[in-house]
């Protein structure tokens, strides 16, 4: 196949890929209220059920990074999804707290894999001039999944119980493994670079550059610690919106358990899957212009939605909190074409797997911890409150951005481009 064509036919077999990475981990909120149910579950604790996860994945993916930088990123792939798979229809068999919580901790520990090793292969396939279009793209999978697990969840839930759920989400993810398995191909690292033709080639294969040169690429670099400081921010308020949106919808206007999953998620997600191709393409121009354009059309977009953070709270109709999180849903998608592209304009190919692995360690550690604060929160202050006051931390979060933007971001892209050359 045409090499042009199968760059783009990558995007759509990692889409398919993440569809299900966030499904099978956000298809859980949706079941809320019926575990709730079941299993009498307080607040704090299913707080604890929406958070543990993404602890778990934070905690894995610095190591995680480091092995995609080591390895095939085709085996990582492929072999994640059938492990994740695996372990969503095994928390069938849950019958408590403890055992819920046990399996949602290996769910995110088995997805670790896939983001780094996904981000790296885009960023080998795609250069600079389309590298947050692709990104921007398959970011749009994030939004689908989100869509598909809490709607599909809440249905099958609630007709055959929330356990066919999760085995129907696991069978269909390792159908998919088996289906790609021939088609994926795994690219040269540091080729798209190659073509752009940046100044510097990958000077040791992978697996043989030092760990302590590794790290020094990433968290040596003002911007790139800048950037997974935002990502941490960011990732609050997203998970704020959707761990705790379908239940905060179910108990203050009594919506069914399938329509309060469907309407949390729905329209923010096809609200962001509008914004994020467009924040890719706003990014790929301004980058073109400035080297800190990617973090601008970042920082733009968290700036613009955190007024509508603090609606989604407080709005007191239906309607009122759709529009508040559409609105946001589509500067969310701004922000978010752009997480991993801003970062590997300031990192060599050869450690972009480990960049990618920090990047979420810092997003899904802290961030992860958003269901949780709220839970407490909402004990001490009731739900609207709790949500609205998460605004706060995307004003936080627009700072750091217009810190690397402004003040680092030229030198950092120079020191990436020479920096195998030292």
């Amino acid at each position: 196949m045409n090499p042009k064509k199968y760059k783009w036919l990558v995007i759509g077999m990692l889409w398919c890929i993440c569809f299900f990475d966030y499904a099978d981990r956000w298809g859980v909120s949706a079941l809320f209220p019926l575990l709730k149910k079941e299993m009498r579950l307080t607040p704090v604790q299913l707080g604890l059920v929406g958070s543990v996860s993404a602890w778990v994945y934070g905690l894995g993916a610095p190591f995680a990074g480091f092995v995609v930088d080591r390895m095939r990123r085709k085996t990582a792939i492929l072999g994640g999804l059938l492990v994740w798979s695996g372990v969503t229809a095994t928390a069938a068999v849950s019958n408590s707290f403890h055992q819920l919580l046990w399996f949602m901790a290996a769910l995110g520990m088995a997805v670790t894999i896939y983001m780094p090793s996904a981000m790296s292969m885009i960023s080998d396939f795609h250069g600079r001039a389309t590298r947050s279009r692709a990104m921007g793209i398959h970011q749009t999978a994030v939004y689908m999944g989100t869509i598909g697990g809490g709607l599909l969840a809440g249905l099958i839930g609630e007709r055959y119980g929330w356990r066919c759920s999760f085995v129907a989400f696991g069978a269909l993810g390792t159908v998919l493994g088996l289906i790609l398995l021939p088609w994926l191909r795994e690219p040269r690292r540091g080729a798209a670079d190659l073509e752009d033709g940046a100044n510097h080639s990958p000077s040791q294969p992978p697996g043989k550059l030092p760990a302590g040169k590794t790290l020094k690429a990433v968290l040596g670099n003002p911007t790139a610690v800048l950037l997974m400081a935002a990502f941490m921010g960011a990732n609050f308020v997203a998970l704020v919106l959707l761990v705790w949106m379908p239940n905060f919808l179910y108990d203050k206007f009594h919506m069914s358990v399938a329509m309060a999953g469907l309407s949390a998620t729905l329209f923010a997600q096809i609200a962001s899957m509008v914004g994020s191709p467009l924040g890719g393409w706003l990014a790929d121009v301004f980058r073109r212009r400035y080297g800190g354009g990617r973090v601008l059309v970042q920082a733009a977009a968290v700036f613009c939605g955190a007024p509508f953070v603090f609606f989604c709270g407080r709005a007191g109709t239906i309607g009122g909190v759709i529009v508040a999180l559409a609105a946001w849903g589509f500067f969310k998608g701004l922000y978010d074409a752009n997480i991993f592209a801003s970062v590997f304009d300031v990192i060599p190919p050869e450690v972009r797997g480990t960049a990618a692995g920090l990047i979420n360690m810092m997003g899904w550690l802290g961030g992860g911890a958003a269901p949780v604060v709220v839970g407490f929160l909402a004990e001490w202050l009731g739900a609207s409150p709790a949500i609205s006051l998460s605004s706060l931390v995307y004003l936080a979060t627009g700072a750091l951005l217009v810190t690397g933007s402004v003040l680092f971001m030229r030198r950092d892209v120079a020191r990436a481009e020479g920096f195998m050359k030292g």
